[in-house]
């Protein structure tokens, strides 16, 4: 089963950071779609390093822009990544996109 982790902002990193390592520790076949809401080291990158955590698969950097501009960055970018991945399953920390 392939999963795909999908995570933007830096409290969904510190929440998926659990869920990615029982990922890790399983061997499961997943990989992390981070929307790059964030942009700058100390509001994003610090956490993956600070957490442990490898660098994302695909970074669609949606940030630095209108709020509408941001969101059609993320809404397509997911859609392209999704559709070329197909994963199984897509986990997320179940809030909406801003």
């Amino acid at each position: 089963m392939k999963v795909s982790v999908i995570m933007g902002t830096r409290p969904e990193i510190i929440k998926m950071a659990p869920v990615i390592r029982e990922l890790q520790a399983q061997g499961a076949d997943f990989f992390v779609l981070h929307t790059g809401q964030h942009y700058s080291y100390n509001l994003d990158r610090i956490f993956f390093e600070e957490l442990e955590l490898s660098a994302p698969k695909y970074n669609l950097d949606a940030g630095s822009g209108t709020h509408g501009e941001e969101t059609g960055k993320m809404l397509t970018g997911i859609e392209k990544t999704l559709l070329q991945e197909k994963p199984d399953m897509v986990l997320g920390d179940g809030r909406k996109l801003k």
